[in-house]
């Protein structure tokens, strides 16, 4: 494997508070490069840098040491990687600003992880662009920040020069990617073997998430069959049955459910029904046949292809992935 360019300076931007592994899981990844092309000069130089030189807190209460401070920016950088962590602290840190800035106009790329991408949009890096961000942070992305065009369910986007990724273990999966692109398919792929990943991780992050969206607020006039549905996944769940539960006409009631969920009813209820399955599937036994009619699907078959449709997995992969050992049915 031989290797056709120069060692590749990747600077990592952290913080107080940091998410540990939004630092140390993509900086692994280039360094386990460096073990993979033993001879010569090394793939990449990791530098991490913080507010000060030496040691800071993370998330967990774990202590990193950086190897400079903010100020220490090298003139040339091939790859500006800003962590993740608690967005409010981190958006009031000035200094994390200016680096980001002063980083980014000096980078090849410019990569955030996981939460880091609120960084490079406040630092406007990021309008009229393309980006994700974790799955329980893209609604506040795209709310304070509309000009980015927001990814919901990717694992890692690339606009251009600038790389974003979605939660955490995510970062590694963008890493990969980089190094792929730098060194080629067969160093990225023995880096994953060696860390047992996927080299091209299937599949969105909706998958991975708790919820396939955030409960529904019921305080309006729907509120009582809002709460209803999820008793009765599993019951012929129509527009004409659900409006009569409401009292209301079918035309009245699609339109207060749809101003009051924010979904069509179909659609809410396809998203509940997902959810009772995903649930189930990782935590019981039953067959994929009783789930599908447990909660609500005609058949399997509209169960998998509803399953593909959202997730991009079938349901059977699903549990294979997710399940938790042992049987809580």
């Amino acid at each position: 494997m031989a290797r056709s360019k120069p060692t590749r300076r990747v600077v990592m931007l952290a913080f107080e508070n940091a998410q540990v592994l939004d630092v140390v899981g993509p900086l692994q990844m280039f360094a386990a490069v460096n073990d993979e092309l033993p001879t010569g000069s090394p793939a990449y130089r990791v530098v991490l840098l913080a507010e000060q030189k030496g040691p800071f807190r993370t998330s967990g209460g774990l202590s990193l040491v950086a190897d400079g401070a903010f100020s220490d920016l090298p003139k040339t950088i091939h790859t500006l990687i800003v962590a993740g962590g608690n967005i409010e602290d981190a958006l009031k840190d000035r200094a994390l600003a200016r680096a980001v800035r002063a980083g980014a106009s000096r980078a090849q790329r410019v990569v955030s992880i996981c939460t880091g991408t609120f960084f490079l949009a406040a630092a406007g890096l990021l309008d009229g662009k393309r980006a994700t961000t974790h799955w329980r942070s893209v609604d506040l992305l795209a709310q304070r920040f509309p000009r980015i065009t927001v990814e919901r369910d990717a694992l890692y986007v690339r606009d251009g020069r600038i790389w974003s990724s979605a939660g955490v273990t995510a970062g590694m999966d963008l890493a990969l990617a980089l190094i792929r692109e730098d060194v080629g398919s067969e160093v990225a792929l023995a880096v994953a073997r060696r860390h047992v990943l996927f080299l091209m991780r299937p599949g969105g992050q909706s998958q991975f998430s708790a919820h396939l969206r955030g409960d529904v607020k019921a305080s309006g006039r729907l509120a009582s069959v809002l709460r209803w549905i999820p008793e009765h996944i599993g019951d012929a769940l129509d527009v004409r049955t659900l409006a009569s539960r409401a009292n209301m006409s079918e035309r009245t009631f699609a339109r207060a459910f749809l101003r009051e969920s924010g979904e069509t009813p179909a659609r809410y209820i396809e998203r509940q029904r997902l959810d009772t399955a995903r649930r189930m599937l990782s935590g019981s036994s039953v067959s994929l046949a009783e789930i599908a009619a447990h909660v609500g699907y005609v058949s399997e078959e509209r169960m998998r292809r509803s399953f593909q449709r959202a997730l991009k997995i079938s349901p059977g992969a699903f549990r294979a992935r997710f399940r938790i050992s042992g049987d809580a049915s």
